[in-house]
Parts: C-alpha cells; sequence; structure tokens
C-alpha cells in the first residue's frame, strides 16, 4: 500500500501546528502568558507561551510537521517498493 505523500505531510504538519497551538494555550491557561523564552522557542525561532506565540508556534509547527510528514511517506513508499520487488523477484527464481 503506498501513502499519498501530499496528504500524509499536511495531516502531519496540521496535527503538529494545532498540537503546538493547543498546547500553548493550555499553559496559558493554567499558568498564564509568559512571554519567556522556552526550549521549543529555541527551535522555533518567535515561539513563546503567548497568545501572538502560539500563532508563530502553529505556523513552525505546520511548515515542520509537512516536511516530517512528508519525508517520512516518501521514505515508507521507497522501501515497501523495494521490499516488495525483492519479494517477487526471489518468488519468481
Amino acid at each position: 500500500m503506498k501513502l499519498n505523500v501530499r496528504a500524509f505531510a499536511l495531516t502531519c504538519g496540521l496535527i503538529w501546528g494545532f498540537g503546538l497551538f493547543e498546547l500553548t494555550w493550555w499553559i496559558i491557561l493554567f499558568e498564564g502568558a509568559t512571554g519567556e523564552p522556552t526550549l521549543i522557542g529555541r527551535v522555533y525561532r518567535g515561539f513563546t507561551i503567548s497568545p501572538a506565540g502560539s500563532i508563530i508556534g502553529f505556523f513552525w509547527g505546520l511548515v515542520d510537521g509537512l516536511i516530517g510528514g512528508a519525508i517520512f511517506a516518501w521514505l515508507y513508499n521507497f522501501i515497501t517498493a523495494r521490499i516488495q520487488g525483492s519479494e517477487s523477484r526471489s518468488s519468481v527464481g
């Protein structure tokens, strides 16, 4: 079974982006907006625990998830094609 690379990448991007957005608002709800730099903020420039930071985090997560999902789906398709190709060659001979 082949994965649709674009659909998988978009799904991963949306899940990661919305996940970071919701996590930021969860922290804001219980601890308040701090605006302090975080570990994720060191990787995702501009991300802080604030309303504006949640939007920035969403877009960084979307891009990061798109790239990661596309690489994963492409690699999955590549490996399964190689495995299926080697299985068909070994059963013929």
